[in-house]
């Protein structure tokens, strides 16, 4: 199992994505925030939402939401 990343660690992952972001890289930017793990309360939503498909193909970090949901969550 992945170890949670401390706040400093996603700040500094936010940090860097909007300095590429500012730099005009939107590529670099999307690529760079989806490295950060999304919090399982919005990771849940998102899947209600958009489906599990949306979360998958979107390349998103989803450790922190397997962590507290399970590893199965999405095809539940």
């Amino acid at each position: 199992m992945q170890e949670t990343m401390t706040i400093r660690e996603k700040l500094d992952i936010s940090k860097k994505a909007f300095e590429l972001l500012d730099a005009g890289d939107e590529e670099g930017f999307s690529r760079t925030i989806r490295s950060a793990p999304m919090p399982p309360y919005l990771a849940k939503t998102a899947k209600d939402l958009m489906g599990a498909d949306f979360l998958v193909q979107g390349g998103w970090n989803l450790s922190e939401a397997e962590a507290e949901f399970g590893i199965d969550w999405l095809n539940n």
